[in-house]
Order: structure tokens, then sequence, then C-alpha cells
């Protein structure tokens, strides 16, 4: 994070402009509206900036810039064509601690000016750092179109109830489980629609009746968060996950996922990996009851769909058997989402017209599958958790009858930037992979629909390291 991104409140507070230009006066503009009591110094002034001044009344000195003119002021931005005026500025307001602002010169910046979404009391910010600021100004396009002006109108509304829901809900967490009903429900459609005279009687009606919410029971969110990149996310998984009071979460959620959920969740991991359970599932299962029990709102986060090999039933059944309110959100599971990124169609009319799932988990040094089954012609086998036993699947298909050329890949990370993608046959495919540094998470898939890997493939690849 190369800024900091805050807020500040400029109400009455002496800001200085040096410049009184377009682009000076656009700044202008926009400090305007937070009540900055606002001078301007420049030795030429334009018609546009006295324009202004008849209408928001602040100071101008058509004079030099000189560093004395600094003292006092809590802001400063320079905004002139001239890079020695723009540079004493700059040095000018840092050496006494003043937060200075360079039009269009980060270097000579100590913050920069973001784009930004007014939906007053509601305001948010996009920057790029000042290394792409078109590209953060389309990007406030797109979210000014998703947040209504009547945003606004729902924050002031909230606030005329602030004191009477922190005076009612002394419980934060309650607190937020009554905001969050009333910022998602029929009460924020009504000011939506142009009607805040009766969203704030269904307020006043929620507030009257809130001892059933004070009395509600915690849930628990089953979420499948996919195969690893983070915008194949549901939109159901990214909502609850924001309102979960805790995320408890696997190996294979990576963390950009994590930095989604509210960042005062409470976040527990109980990861495994090969010889390395963080917590036995008989505990994750008893954790998730308890935390449920105590009034907490809990997002389970697992890589992948939660009900492919994901362990998911085991858990809900702990749940029904204690009476626990939970919610099932499927993911794309890392079948299909890894072999479309490596450009693998899992069933294809012209090579298999069936695919079967199957964990490839090495237990006491073996791997107990229907090898029968698995070796049939034109079928898809996709194989999860096969890495350490790579070389046992591959033989122990070529013995019930695979052909020793029946194409195979190895799919490691897939769907992330860190993707890498082996391709061979039964017989050669462990070689390969053993040259090179590969870690979980993999995937395996076995069948002819791996040829056509180099027809389909799309998706941009790392290469991958060698051991």
């Amino acid at each position: 994070m190369d800024y900091f991104p805050i807020f500040l409140d400029l109400k009455n507070q002496p800001c200085l402009i040096v410049g009184a230009g377009d682009v000076a006066t656009r700044k202008l503009t926009l400090l305007s509206k937070t009540q900055a009591k606002l001078t301007v110094v420049a030795t030429k002034i334009s018609p546009k900036i006295l324009a202004l001044k008849q209408a928001h009344n602040f100071t101008i000195l058509q004079k030099t810039f000189q560093p004395d003119d600094i003292k006092g002021f809590k802001l400063v931005i320079s905004a002139t064509d001239d890079l020695a005026v723009n540079t004493l500025v700059a040095e000018s307001a840092k050496a006494l601690n003043i937060p200075v602002n360079v039009v269009d010169n980060p270097a000579l910046c100590s913050f920069i000016f973001p784009s930004i979404i007014d939906r007053s009391p509601i305001v948010a910010a996009v920057s790029s750092g000042g290394s792409a600021p078109v590209l953060a100004r389309l990007l406030r396009a797109k979210i000014e179109s998703m947040i209504p002006p009547a945003y606004g109108q729902l924050a002031e509304l909230a606030e005329q109830f602030r004191h009477k829901v922190k005076a009612q809900f002394i419980d934060p967490a309650q607190r937020r489980i009554f905001w969050e009903q009333i910022f998602q429900g029929p009460i924020a459609e009504l000011v939506f629609a142009g009607k805040p005279e009766e969203a704030g009687r269904q307020i006043e009606h929620s507030l009257a009746s809130s001892d059933r919410l004070a009395r509600s029971k915690g849930e628990v969110y089953l979420i499948g968060a996919g195969p690893g990149a983070v915008d194949l996310l549901t939109f159901r998984a990214l909502r609850l996950m924001q309102q979960a009071d805790v995320i408890v979460y696997d190996r294979l959620v990576s963390p950009e996922i994590i930095e989604l959920a509210r960042r005062d969740a409470d976040k527990i991991y109980v990861g495994k990996q090969r010889k390395d359970h963080t917590l036995p599932q008989e505990d994750i299962n008893k954790l998730l009851a308890e935390l449920a029990i105590s009034g907490k709102r809990v997002a389970r986060l697992k890589g992948g769909d939660p009900f492919i090999f994901g362990r998911g039933g085991e858990e809900i059944e702990t749940l029904m058997e204690q009476g626990i309110n939970f919610q099932v959100v499927p993911g794309i599971t890392a079948a299909s989402g890894c072999a479309s990124y490596a450009g693998i169609p899992l069933t294809h009319r012209d090579h298999a017209h069936s695919c079967i799932f199957v964990t490839g988990h090495l237990q006491d040094g073996s791997i107990n599958l229907n090898w029968p089954q698995l070796a049939a012609p034109r079928q898809t086998v996709v194989i999860y958790m096969g890495l350490a036993g790579l070389e046992i699947i591959c033989s122990s298909l070529i013995q019930h009858g695979c052909p020793e050329d029946t194409p195979a890949a190895l799919i490691q990370q897939g769907t992330t930037v860190n993707q890498s993608v082996f391709t061979g046959t039964l017989k050669n495919l462990p070689a390969q992979v053993s040259v090179y540094d590969v870690k979980a998470p993999t995937l395996i898939i076995i069948g002819n629909v791996v040829t056509l890997r180099e027809k389909l493939r799309w998706f941009y690849e790392t290469a991958p390291e060698l051991k």
C-alpha cells in the first residue's frame, strides 16, 4: 500500500491553494464542499476563480508565492504550471509538516487526491497512487453506477436513530446485526423508493420489537471458496463473508479471499495438509457448533466446493444434531475451475462421455481405488489430492488396462497467477513432474481430453520452478 487512505475533517480549517488557473479551479471547487476556509495565492486570477469567490467567499491574495505564505495552514495545494514554484511550495510545506499536494507531480506530494464518489455522508475514494489516474476514474464510474444517490439519505436516516440503537443494543454484535437488517432489507428499499418518512417509522417499529433480535441464535455459512482465484467467488459467498463475525478457513482458501471478510471478524485457521492437521475434523465440527451456540455468525470457508471432497456433509450433520441454523453456498470445484483455466474440457463428444471424480490421498503408502472402473475408455478421470501418489496412480492405471500413452495432466495452483500445467502420458508424467518443485494444491486429469489443451489453452501461466 503506497498511500494510506484517510478522510480529513476540513470544516473551518485554513487551506491554501497556490495558483488560479483551470486546475486550481477544479481543486477549489472540490474543497469548497468541505466548508474549509480557503485562500488562493496567485499572480494572475482567472475569471472562473473570481466567479467562484462570489459563491464561496474565500480569500484571494494576488501576489507571488513566498515560503512564509504557508504558515498557519492545515493543507496546501500547488496547482501552477511553474515547476520552480511548485517545488518551492512542496518544500516549504514539508518543512513545516503540512500535508501538500502538487497537481500531476506525485514525487512532490505528501498526499494525493483520489477519484471521489460523493454520496454524502457516504463518501468513497479510488486511487491508483498516481500511476494510472484514468483507470482510477474509470473504476470510480463503475462504482458510481452501483451506488444510488439515495444511499446518502439512508446514511442520514441512520444518523437520526444512531443513539437510540446504541442505547437499546449494548452488545456491539447485536447492534451490527440490527443495522445490517435495516440496510439490506425492506426499510432500505423504502428510502430508495423516495419514502424516508415511512422508513423512519419502520425503524421505530423494528426497535420496539427488537427483543426477538436480541435472542437470535448464531448461524453457520458453509461456503465454497472456489479453486483459488478471488473473482470466482459467488455473490452470496461474498455477502455472507462480510456479515460473519468469525471466519473459519482451510489451507486452500487464498489470503486474497480472506481479505474480503470484515476487518473486525475473528479468523480461525483449521487447515489440513498431509501429515499435519491443525484440528481433527471432529474438533472442527464441535468448534463450529460452539461458535454458533454462543450467538456468532460463522463463515466456514472451504477450498472448491464444500460437498466435493470437502467433508461439508460431516460438518452439517453436527449442526443439524444440535439444531443450529446453517446455509450452504456452493463453490466452483477444483475440477471445473482448474480444468477450465488449463484449457482442458472435462467432457467432449469426440473424447469423453463421462467424468469421474476421485481422491488420490495416500493411506499407509497405498491408494485404494476401483482401478478397473477408472481404466475404462472414453471417460475423463479427475483425481484430487494425488500429487504424492502420482507414480502409483499412473502405474496402477496401466496395470489395469489403460494404454501407456493415455494423455494425462497435472495442474498446480489452478486459476491463480501461479498456475502451472504439466502434460504428458501415464508413462512419462511422473518423471516430468519430478524435476520441478511442485507443491499442493494440485489436480490430476487423465483422458483424451488432455490433448485439447494445446488448442484451447487461454490463461497465462508462470513458468514452473525447477528443483
